[in-house]
């Protein structure tokens, strides 16, 4: 464990951080490395929670949500996302095959997890910056502009746990060893 970035436990986090690690605790049945890293920081772990209840609470279904979040660990290269979020994007539903092929930074068959995909990664990669032809294929698969703006919320969300992730390199749980990656040798 990093003293500088430890991963806490109940005991020994920052008082206005227990509220959040008992709240994953008892969403998750544990408190995931990363939160318990972020804890921390309670500016950090309570900004998180807050943009995630509300990211869950959208219009967006939580397969949806999983695709998204997945797309964006491995675009940004964070391991111990891709780890998490496959976990949750197999057990909401999304198909193994469209599992993997994000993974593999490849679209998925499933039309409209295609176009949350491709439109996470290109928001990440152009910074925000969607060409209109960018903005009409998210259209066109049957999304709203209330939904891409839900889109960038989900970015947002994920970009703090990928970046925390970066810095603070948590150890993966056992329960998610299975779903382990490595991010490609450039």
């Amino acid at each position: 464990m990093s003293t500088r970035y430890p991963v806490h436990t109940m005991e020994s986090a920052p008082a206005q951080s227990k509220p959040v690690l008992r709240q994953l605790q008892e969403a998750f049945g544990l408190i995931p490395n990363i939160a318990a890293a972020m804890a921390t920081s309670p500016v950090l772990v309570n900004g998180f929670i807050g943009l995630f209840e509300r990211v869950h609470a959208s219009s967006l279904t939580e397969p949806q949500i999983q695709t998204l979040l997945l797309t964006n660990a491995v675009t940004n290269v964070s391991e111990w996302p891709v780890a998490f979020h496959t976990a949750l994007a197999l057990k909401q539903g999304v198909r193994p095959a469209d599992v993997d092929a994000i993974r593999q930074r490849e679209l998925p068959d499933d039309a409209r997890l295609a176009a949350l995909s491709m439109l996470a990664r290109t928001l990440i990669e152009k910074r925000g910056r969607l060409a209109d032809a960018d903005q009409r294929r998210f259209f066109e698969a049957g999304f709203s502009a209330e939904q891409l703006l839900e889109v960038i919320a989900v970015v947002a969300a994920s970009t703090i746990t990928n970046y925390v992730a970066s810095v603070t390199r948590p150890a993966l749980e056992a329960s998610f060893e299975a779903f382990a990656w490595r991010a490609p040798v450039a």
